[in-house]
């Protein structure tokens, strides 16, 4: 889920900055510092939006800069269990597809992928059910719900687990598909119900 945060913290401004606009220097030392970063509170840092000072900088003995407490405004990314989410696949692997979500990725497990028997293919490289003949793979743009959430430090070191196998999720392409019941021998109708004589 996308949310804008309010934080407060000191940001030091090298002398250099005294001459310009200190709410824009201080805008730019925040992004260059701020953004991508992951908080297990916050979520990913997506854009600092606003920042600016309140009241006058503070000055420490032996150092020319000065410290301002500012008040910033953050776009935050935070998977929450249980959100839907689109993204599309970026990457099929043997144990499962990492669906690119906003700022991070996560992990669909292949026994998550569809409710079928589902084998890697690396000729796509992606995935194919035994029966439904349903594929996945890279670039297919889909539709998962979060299962789990670990938020790290970095992004590479977060970790969030998805799912595709309940109704309305997937690929769009999968809703259109006639449902494959097993046992149904081909070119032969189901039993319509009632007596037969």
């Amino acid at each position: 889920m996308y949310t804008l945060a309010t934080i407060r913290d000191t940001i030091r401004v090298l002398p250099s900055k005294f001459s310009t606009d200190l709410n824009q220097a201080i805008l730019n030392m925040v992004r260059n510092d701020m953004e991508g970063l992951v908080d297990a509170d916050l979520g990913v840092v997506v854009a600092v939006t606003d920042a600016k000072r309140r009241g006058e900088g503070k000055i420490v003995p032996g150092d020319a800069a000065a410290y301002f407490d500012s008040e910033i405004t953050l776009l935050v990314y935070k998977p929450q269990v249980n959100e839907v989410v689109e993204g599309y696949v970026s990457e099929a692997t043997e144990f499962g597809a990492f669906l690119k979500t906003g700022p991070i990725e996560g992990l669909i497990h292949v026994s998550q992928i569809a409710d079928d028997f589902i084998t890697y293919d690396a000729k796509l490289p992606g995935f194919v059910g035994r029966d439904s003949k349903r594929t996945l793979k890279i670039g297919d743009q889909v539709t998962a719900r979060v299962v789990s959430v670990s938020l790290k430090n970095t992004i590479p070191d977060s970790k969030i687990g998805l799912t595709m196998r309940q109704p309305g999720l997937g690929k769009k392409e999968w809703a259109k598909l006639k449902k494959v019941v097993r046992g149904e021998k081909k070119g032969k109708a189901p039993p319509k119900g009632g007596d037969s004589a």
